[in-house]
C-alpha cells in the first residue's frame, strides 16, 4: 500500500470481525426483502378483500344497456325508455255534462267515454248506447234524451238521434255510415267496420249491399245477417 491511499478501516478489525461484518450485511439485505415481499403481499390481500375494483364494475338495466354502477341513478333511469300507451280521441256529444273531445287509452268503451265527458245529465238516456261498446278513434258519440231514440233500427250509439234521427227505413246505410254506427251491426266489430269504410274510399260507394262480399272478412255466412240490416 503506498502511503497516499487512505487507510482501510476494516484493516485494524481481524478476518474474524470482517467475517462477521459481511454476514450482517447480507442479513440486513434479506430482511429487508422479506419486508417488502410483506408489504405487497398484505396489499394484494387488501385489494382482493375490497371487491378488486367492483365499484367500476359495469351494470345492465332493464333496457340492456351498460351503464357504470355508480351513475345509472344520475343519468335517470337507467336507460330505460318509458313508452306512452296508444290513445283514442273520441268526439261525446248529447246528454253529458261536458260535451266535446275526449283522449282515451286504446280498448276503452263508451262507458269511459261518457264518464271523461263529465256523466250523464238528468235527462240523458243510458239505454240510447251500447256502453259496453268498444269505442274507435275518431268517433262520434252521442247521448240521447229520454225519449229520443228511434223505436226501431240499429243506432250508432245515440248518434242518428242526436243528428236528427234514424234514416226512415230503419236500416244502416253503407255510403253514410261511420264506425260507430256500423259495429252496431251483428258480427261487425270495429275493425270490420273500419274496412268497409276503407273499401267505400277505395272503391266508391256501394251500389249495392252484396258487394260487402268484397270486403276482406266478410263471407256468407257474415254477409246472411246482415243483409236485411243494411242499405247502400
Amino acid at each position: 500500500m503506498s502511503r497516499s491511499d487512505p487507510p482501510d478501516p476494516l484493516a485494524a478489525l481481524d478476518p474474524s470481525a470482517r467475517r462477521a461484518s459481511a454476514r450482517v450485511r447480507l442479513g440486513v439485505g434479506a430482511a429487508v426483502a422479506l419486508f417488502i415481499a410483506a408489504v405487497a403481499v398484505a396489499a394484494l390481500l387488501s385489494f382482493t378483500a375490497s371487491g378488486g375494483g367492483a365499484q367500476s364494475s359495469v351494470s345492465f338495466g332493464a333496457g340492456g344497456s351498460g351503464s357504470s354502477s355508480g351513475g345509472a341513478d344520475a343519468s335517470g333511469g337507467g336507460g330505460t325508455v318509458a313508452v306512452a300507451s296508444p290513445v283514442v280521441l273520441v268526439h261525446v256529444l248529447g246528454a253529458v255534462v261536458e260535451p266535446g273531445l275526449v283522449e282515451l287509452d286504446e280498448g276503452s268503451r263508451v262507458v269511459d267515454a261518457i264518464a271523461a265527458a263529465g256523466g250523464l245529465t238528468a235527462d240523458a238516456d243510458p239505454a240510447g248506447v251500447n256502453l259496453a261498446r268498444a269505442v274507435a278513434d275518431g268517433e262520434q258519440l252521442v247521448v240521447p234524451i229520454v225519449g229520443a231514440v228511434p223505436p226501431a233500427g240499429p243506432v250508432a250509439g245515440g248518434a242518428a238521434a242526436g243528428a236528427g234521427g234514424a234514416p226512415a227505413d230503419g236500416k244502416v246505410h253503407l255510403n253514410t255510415a261511420d264506425v260507430a254506427e256500423l259495429d252496431t251491426l251483428p258480427r261487425i266489430g270495429p275493425a270490420l267496420a273500419q274496412r268497409i269504410i276503407d273499401w267505400r274510399e277505395a272503391n266508391g260507394p256501394f251500389t249495392s249491399t252484396e258487394q260487402l262480399l268484397d270486403v276482406a272478412g266478410i263471407g256468407d255466412a257474415v254477409y246472411s245477417g246482415l243483409a236485411d240490416l243494411v242499405a247502400p
